[in-house]
């Protein structure tokens, strides 16, 4: 599960490392939580564009929107056969910007957040799917998913799910929505090279969604 991540780049980086235009300022966000609008790259199939959309997909079909609650993650081992996501893979596929994300381990009787990032420092993509509601009232409602795999080595001694980070060389064959070679599609979504990543500990500040400030990212020894 991906239940919580960051986004707290400057936004000349994002657009420079992702090539994609946007309409709207980026907000630093040290912690994002279900139900949040989040940054979701797109295609218009010209260019690569950046919007928000509610964390959480509702499917075209679903008259409640509480289901989105359920629909934060979409397994790549079974996301071609469940009807909320069968139809967001063949043809809604997006990039959710994170520059890194939180799990938790149980250690003493409590749960230690953990922060993944890349050793490099730099955000990353999560493989996503994005739909469009009518419940949104008057206005169409936007959401997405974040698709997740089984851990590399670096996160299998934290959960057992790691969210999908995709390689730069992937990017823009995820985005066609023309793009429908389902093998190439599905090899796109294995775990993401461990020696490329970095973890550390993190306060349990990061525990309520409430709380968005920088202590939330920084090391637990540096506090």
């Amino acid at each position: 599960m991906c239940g919580r991540f960051s986004l707290a780049t400057d936004q000349i980086i994002l657009q420079e490392q992702f090539e994609f235009i946007i309409h709207e300022e980026i907000n630093y966000r040290f912690n994002i939580a279900p139900s949040q609008d989040i940054l979701v790259v797109g295609s218009n199939g010209r260019n690569r564009v950046g919007v928000s959309m509610r964390w959480g997909l509702v499917p075209p079909w679903s008259k409640d929107l509480k289901i989105g609650n359920k629909l934060i993650n979409a397994r790549a081992e079974t996301i071609d056969q469940k009807p909320s996501f069968r139809q967001a893979f063949m043809k809604k596929r997006c990039l959710i910007l994170s520059d890194g994300f939180f799990e938790w381990k149980k250690e003493n009787n409590t749960k230690q957040p953990y922060r993944f990032i890349m050793k490099d420092r730099l955000p990353f993509a999560f493989a996503g799917l994005w739909e469009r509601s009518d419940l949104g009232g008057e206005k169409p409602l936007y959401t997405c998913t974040i698709i997740t795999t089984t851990p590399n080595q670096l996160t299998k001694d934290v959960h057992d799910r790691m969210p999908v980070i995709l390689s730069p060389d992937t990017y823009d064959r995820w985005l066609d929505k023309d793009f429908q070679d389902m093998d190439t599609l599905h090899s796109f979504l294995s775990p993401y090279d461990a020696n490329l990543m970095d973890v550390y500990p993190v306060s349990d500040f990061v525990n309520s969604p409430r709380n968005d400030s920088e202590l939330c990212v920084e090391p637990l020894n540096s506090l």
